[in-house]
């Protein structure tokens, strides 16, 4: 049976380009950003529903692509900033600067909706993680695609009996969005005893559900469960149904012309720079998976994280770093335990050394000093970077530096220089840092040795945090002020 509901399309004054966005544009895109926005500042960029309409005018005739996608995390939606982000807009609107066009973004609620908004005519082109499929060939026309991923049937880990294969599927209650390509994969995997629902509800959603032990089992990509476990941490794959299949855009056939331009951008140099850095800021970072961790990190959101929370955002207001970053941060270092302590003598929320508290002026074993003196460290790092590095590198760059010490992150920025890589990067820093376990490089450095993959692995676990974080420091009114829900 199918669920059935109405899609919701948003509305949204004009955005102003992402600063995040802009620290990803590769340098020969950097030129078509600084002319993004109109005089006032404002982004051509905006968001509208997905109720059908005339037929599009061509891309050429009005420099504008409108783009249907949905909200959700691997595709479109707002960061910290409340600036638009993810896969699908980064590589969208790198595809529209390439061409000097404008992009105005369709929402819809499911897979379904997608599809039904490109066929209806009201989008030039899908880009909403979309599986390419010969059924979806027939109605479309195929775009380039950007990544490969495997759909994978995903229950609670406490899920009794859990599946091992389709055959063992059956009795599950298994449930899948309407219009995805599971649909048509359990279709042809599933032997005939075993049943599945549909519903009109994004996948996202439905990993929640199955969080909830509301339904037993869904389908998703593996790039959207490897996102989704850090905040629902007893999600299980419990299989892989299919086998690796290529993510990426659909055309409308009247503007097939569009699909032909897309494959050449992604194709050239400045698709592929993009999609590397897309890769690193949404996915590379999120491979490990540690349950126990993550269980723990949800339960102290709710019950250590509150009486934390208003001191994070007055010391985000102090040093104009993020709150969400602060709190990752301090969740990194003590798991917000005021009395946390190390054998190396670093104590508190922030865990300060001695001298460094001194130096602050603060009482690091009092929670409201110790972020207050954790955050004006961390901005002291970020500040004594060369003032040319971009974010979000600048960021990772200073979290290393307030883990490993500036002395170690200064030896590893030479030693990059002198093999050649780019020390005001953090995708080439990250492979440096480790060599300063290596007396071949060490022997020759300021400092010497230094524990090279613990900074690595210290940006990477605050990466993590930070997003399950996130949610709570943006605010609702705060996000009503960006978006408006239209009618029904």
């Amino acid at each position: 049976m199918t669920e059935q509901s109405k899609r919701k399309g948003r509305v949204t004054r004009s955005a102003r380009c992402g600063r995040a966005f802009r620290a990803l544009i590769p340098a020969a895109l950097l030129a078509l950003l600084a002319g993004c926005g109109s005089e006032n500042g404002q982004s051509g960029t905006m968001v509208s529903n997905a109720a059908a309409g005339d037929r599009l005018a061509s891309v050429e005739e009005t420099g504008t692509l409108r783009v249907v996608t949905r909200n959700a995390p691997t595709t479109w939606y707002f960061d910290q900033h409340l600036e638009t982000s993810g896969t699908e807009h980064d590589l969208v609107e790198g595809f529209a600067l390439a061409h000097g066009w404008k992009v105005e973004w369709v929402m819809a609620d499911s897979v379904s909706g997608v599809l039904d908004a490109l066929e209806s005519g009201a989008a030039h082109m899908a880009a909403a993680g979309l599986t390419h499929l010969p059924s979806r060939d027939e109605r479309f026309r195929r775009g380039p695609h950007y990544m490969e991923v495997s759909e994978q049937v995903v229950c609670h880990r406490d899920l009794s009996g859990m599946p091992g294969s389709t055959d063992e599927l059956e009795g599950v209650d298994l449930v899948v969005s309407a219009g995805s390509s599971y649909v048509e994969t359990l279709e042809e995997a599933l032997p005939e005893s075993v049943d599945f629902e549909v519903r009109e509800i994004g996948t996202e959603r439905l990993m929640a559900q199955v969080a909830r032990q509301e339904i037993g089992c869904t389908v998703a990509d593996s790039h959207i469960v490897r996102y989704n476990r850090r905040s629902f941490p007893h999600l299980d794959i419990a299989f892989d149904l299919s086998a690796p299949r290529a993510l990426g855009w659909y055309v409308d056939p009247e503007h097939a012309e569009l699909a032909e331009l897309a494959a050449t951008w992604m194709q050239g140099a400045g698709g592929r720079e993009l999609r590397d850095l897309v890769d690193e800021r949404y996915y590379a970072y999120i491979n490990q998976f540690d349950f126990v961790d993550l269980r723990a990190l949800n339960r102290r959101i709710e019950d250590r994280l509150p009486q934390y929370h208003p001191h994070f955002e007055e010391a985000a207001e102090r040093t104009d770093l993020p709150a969400d970053l602060l709190a990752a941060l301090a969740y990194q270092e003590s798991h917000w335990d005021p009395e946390a302590r190390s054998p190396t003598g670093v104590r508190g929320l922030m865990m300060l050394t001695r001298r460094t508290a001194e130096s602050l002026g603060v009482d690091r074993l009092d929670p409201v000093e110790s972020i207050d003196g954790g955050a004006r460290y961390l901005q002291r790092q970020h500040g004594l970077l060369p003032d040319d590095i971009v974010e979000p590198d600048r960021t990772y760059l200073a979290l290393a530096a307030y883990n490993i010490g500036r002395g170690h992150l200064l030896d590893a920025r030479r030693l990059a220089r002198e093999l050649g890589r780019d020390p005001d990067r953090w995708a080439d820093m990250r492979e440096i840092l480790p060599l300063l376990t290596e007396e071949r490089y060490y022997k020759d450095l300021r400092y010497g040795y230094a524990r090279g993959y613990q900074p690595v692995y210290y940006v990477q676990r605050i990466r993590n945090y930070r997003d399950v974080i996130r949610p709570v420091f943006v605010a609702e009114d705060e996000m009503s002020d960006r978006v408006v829900v239209s009618r029904d």
